[in-house]
């Protein structure tokens, strides 16, 4: 006689984990189309694989949601008696703190355009965010990937191992949101480039490093953000990336911001379109002292200092299709196995 067994339900505690980790995806700007995330079909996703086209911003340190809708009472009679409740006023925030510095995290929470240090040709005048580019290479041979670009032999001697490339169009006068695979900049007017041929470069997010060379072609470290490139497209070399205090543009990204519980359980925080809040900022924090340093009058070496980029949004909001629900943001909460509701 067999009898079967039923598995007792486990008792529903507090999720506990580490830190959030940051996912972020595009915006289609031109159609005000933001990246969805169905916890339904998506939620246990592994957090090193997220699904396209969501890219891994890695770990988040003070993750930091507000709300700011207001409720408010709807009186009726004489004297007015509170009848039912609505909402006057729809309003969410989040702010946090990038664990590591990348061009995605730079121009996530730069606040506005964020700019390529292309390296710039011998001769030119200083600049802020760089002089004038050197001349781009073009991607003239076939075989170019999402992460190999073929360049050909020559050109390819001017490239170096470890060197950051950015691949996009020549700036010919195009105007509204420029760049390829994400929106980086607004233009209203050519007149404000002023005729820079490498501005859509300058600004792009289809950056890679160069991690081999090999037969005309450079091998990426990561795929472009773009996926494979158009022959139309260019390569210029960079020396970094720039924040400027200022400037005309507002990111604006899809979010999702996942709490993963050691006990099995997951909460999911899904904003469809964050924009920034504030300027480019970070929060300094120091090291524990690990030795001492014989240069040093006082025997101590300086303490070090953990440089954090800081980022706050506003949320936007999208119609949830189900209801017609006017949403800021989605919470979303995965039990663990077995555990009681």
């Amino acid at each position: 006689m067999s009898t079967t067994t039923t598995p007792a339900l486990v008792a529903a505690t507090a999720p506990v984990a580490n830190r959030f980790r940051a996912f972020f995806a595009p915006v289609n700007r031109a159609t005000g189309t933001p990246t969805l995330f169905d916890p339904a079909q998506q939620g246990r996703f592994a957090l090193a694989t997220p699904p396209a086209p969501w890219l891994d911003l890695g770990w988040i340190s003070a993750f930091t949601r507000k709300s700011a809708s207001k409720i408010g009472a709807l009186r009726t009679g004489a004297p007015a008696i509170v009848q039912t409740q609505v909402r006057t006023e729809v309003e969410a925030t989040v702010s946090l703190e990038f664990e590591s510095w990348g061009k995605l995290q730079l121009a996530v929470s730069s606040g506005s355009e964020q700019m390529n240090l292309l390296v710039t040709a011998a001769g030119t005048n200083p600049n802020g965010s760089g002089g004038t580019a050197e001349t781009a290479v073009p991607l003239t041979l076939s075989g170019s990937t999402a992460t190999t670009l073929n360049i050909g032999t020559a050109a390819a001697a001017n490239f170096t191992v470890g060197q950051i490339v950015a691949v996009d169009l020549d700036y010919t006068g195009q105007t509204g949101y420029l760049g390829s695979g994400v929106s980086a900049a607004y233009v209203t007017a050519s007149t404000m480039v002023g005729g820079d041929i490498n501005y859509i470069r300058r600004v792009t997010l289809n950056v890679a490093r160069i991690t081999a060379i090999a037969a005309g072609v450079l091998t990426l470290g990561s795929p472009l953000t773009a996926g494979t490139p158009t022959a139309e497209m260019q390569v210029s070399p960079l020396a970094g990336f720039c924040d400027r205090e200022g400037g005309r543009f507002f990111q604006e990204w899809s979010a999702l911001f996942v709490f993963d519980g050691v006990q099995g359980d997951r909460i999911l925080y899904h904003y469809p379109r964050l924009q920034p809040l504030q300027g480019a900022s970070e929060i300094t924090t120091p090291l524990p002292a690990t030795g001492s340093s014989s240069g040093s009058t006082t025997g101590l070496a300086a303490p070090l200092e953990r440089a954090r980029l800081a980022a706050a949004f506003r949320a936007l909001p999208v119609a949830d299709s189900n209801d017609s629900a006017q949403v800021l943001c989605f919470r979303s909460y995965l039990p663990g196995p077995m555990r009681s509701l």
